[in-house]
C-alpha cells in the first residue's frame, strides 16, 4: 500500500512512472475527472503488491520477536516499518506499525438511501465484497408506534441476499421536519405504543425477509432514558436470532442530562443489541464553525469511554464518506461525497492542507466575496481510522452512506482488510 502525496510541479505522468502504476489505475482508484490537473496536498491511493499494515500496542512483556510470530511477519519488517524502535526497551504504550499477510478482520455496515433503483442496485454490485451488512433507510412510525416504509424496496432486499449481504430494515424517528424528539419521546414513553412498534418492526423484518434491524433514534429526550432501554430488551427478545443493531450519538462521558445524547446508557445498551454503532462523525456539524468532520483524537475520545462500557466485538465506530463546504461568515453549510471535495478541489486549483492532529484533509477557497473552508476525508484519515479499529480490536464500522462515492475508501478495504460476512444470524424467510 503507498499513498503519494502530491508535491507542486508533478503531474500524472511523473507519479505513474515513478511507481510504476498507469495513469488509468490512478484515476480509477482516486475517482479523478480528469488526468491532466491534480493539485499540491492532493493523496493518491497507489495499490501495490506491498503486505498490509497491521498495528499493535506494546504489553508489558511483550517482546518483537513474539509479536512477529503473532502476526506472521519478521523482525527485519517491523524494525524497518519503525525506524528507531529500540528491540530491548520496547515503550510500553506505543503503538507499532507490523506488515503482515494476515489481515485486519471486520464486519462493515453501510447505510443505503434508496434512490432511482438502477443506481441502487449498481451500488450494491460494486461494494459486494466490502459490505456485511445493508442498512435500507426507508422506514419510520407514527406517534402511536406503528412502522411503516416509504418505498417498495423488494429489488434492495432480494439482490442484498444474492451478494451475500444482510439485509436489515433501518428505522429512524424522522419526519419532514428532521429527526423528532416529540415523536421519540412520546412512544417510548407510552408502553403500549412502545409494545406497537416493538411488534410492527418485528412483522416487518420477518414479512419483509430482513436479517434485522438498524435503529436510528435522534435526540431522545432524556427523561426517557430507561424506557429506551426497555424497548430495545423488548424488540431484541422478539427478534431472536435476527440482528439488532443501534446506533447512538457518540460521547466520551456519561451526560444524563443532555438533550442529544442523555437518553443513550452505552452499558445497558451494548448488553441489550447484538451491535452498537458510535456516530464518530459530524464533530464539525452542518452550521457550526468550520472544524473536521471526524477528527482522530476526538474519535479515539469517544471509541475509550465505549470500550469502558461495551465489548469491543459489539462496538462499531462510523466513518463518514462525506465532506462539509462551509462559508465562513454564516457557517452556511453544503455536504457533498468525499470524491467530489477531492475534484473539487482540483477544479479551483486550491491545494488541500492535511491537518496532522485531526488526521484530516481540508481546503480554503474563495466564492465572490465569501471564503468557503471544505473540510473531508481521503485515504490517509480513512487508513488512521482503520488502525484505530486494529487496535482496540473493534468489530468493525459503518459508512454513511454507500451512495455517496469514496473509491479510495472501497480500494483500500478492498485490497488491505478482509471483509466477514454475517455469521450466526439467520434471516427468516418471508412471510407467506
Amino acid at each position: 500500500m503507498t499513498v503519494h502525496v502530491v508535491s507542486a510541479g508533478e503531474n500524472l505522468w511523473s507519479i505513474s512512472n515513478r511507481y510504476n502504476v498507469s495513469i488509468d489505475t490512478i484515476v480509477r482508484v482516486n475517482g479523478l475527472t480528469t488526468t491532466t490537473a491534480i493539485v499540491p496536498g492532493l493523496a493518491l491511493y497507489l495499490p501495490d503488491n506491498t503486505l498490509p499494515t497491521r498495528v499493535y500496542q506494546i504489553k508489558a512483556g511483550d517482546s518483537l520477536w513474539e509479536i512477529a510470530q503473532q502476526f506472521s511477519s519478521s523482525l527485519s519488517s517491523i524494525l524497518a516499518a519503525n525506524p528507531g524502535i529500540d528491540i530491548n526497551q520496547l515503550p510500553l504504550g506505543q503503538v507499532i506499525n507490523i506488515p503482515s499477510p494476515n489481515k485486519l478482520v471486520i464486519r462493515t455496515l453501510g447505510f443505503l438511501v434508496p434512490s432511482e433503483m438502477t443506481a441502487t442496485l449498481s451500488t450494491l454490485n460494486s461494494l459486494s465484497g466490502q459490505l456485511s451488512y445493508v442498512a435500507v433507510v426507508n422506514y419510520s412510525f407514527s406517534s402511536e408506534g406503528f412502522a411503516s416504509y416509504q418505498i417498495d424496496d423488494s429489488a434492495i432486499i432480494t439482490r442484498c441476499k444474492q451478494l451475500s449481504i444482510t439485509p436489515l430494515l433501518m428505522i429512524r424517528n424522522y419526519t419532514m421536519s428532521g429527526f423528532s424528539a416529540e415523536l421519540a419521546g412520546g412512544v417510548l414513553e407510552n408502553p403500549t405504543y412502545r409494545q406497537n412498534l416493538v411488534t410492527s418492526i418485528v412483522t416487518l423484518v420477518t414479512s419483509r425477509g430482513f436479517g434485522g434491524v438498524s435503529l436510528d433514534l435522534e435526540f431522545i429526550p432524556p427523561a426517557r432514558r430507561n424506557d429506551f432501554t426497555l424497548f430495545l430488551q423488548a424488540l431484541k427478545q422478539q427478534l431472536g436470532d435476527l440482528l439488532l443493531n443501534v446506533n447512538v450519538h457518540a460521547k466520551a462521558e456519561d451526560l444524563p442530562t443532555n438533550r442529544i445524547v442523555g437518553a443513550y446508557d452505552y452499558a445497558a445498551i451494548g448488553n441489550a443489541v447484538d451491535l452498537m454503532a458510535v456516530m464518530t462523525l459530524d464533530y464539525g456539524y452542518p452550521g457550526g464553525p468550520p472544524d473536521p468532520i471526524s477528527p482522530l483524537p476526538w474519535v479515539d475520545q469517544v471509541v475509550k469511554y465505549a470500550l469502558t462500557l461495551v465489548n469491543p466485538q459489539k462496538l462499531l465506530m462510523a466513518m463518514p464518506l462525506y465532506g462539509y463546504d462551509k462559508m465562513t461568515t454564516t457557517n452556511i453549510t453544503r455536504g457533498l461525497s468525499v470524491v467530489a471535495a477531492q475534484n473539487k478541489a482540483i477544479t479551483l486549483g486550491a491545494p488541500i492542507q492535511y491537518d496532522p492532529t485531526a488526521k484530516s484533509p481540508w481546503y480554503r477557497y474563495g466564492s465572490g466575496t465569501e471564503e468557503h473552508i471544505v473540510w473531508f476525508e481521503d485515504i490517509r484519515s480513512y487508513i488512521e481510522k482503520y488502525k484505530l479499529i486494529d487496535r482496540y480490536n473493534l468489530v468493525g464500522t459503518t459508512f454513511w452512506q454507500i451512495s455517496l462515492p469514496a473509491p479510495q475508501n472501497w480500494a483500500f478495504l478492498s485490497k488491505d482488510i478482509m471483509v466477514e460476512k454475517s455469521r450466526n444470524l439467520g434471516v427468516r424467510p418471508p412471510l407467506s
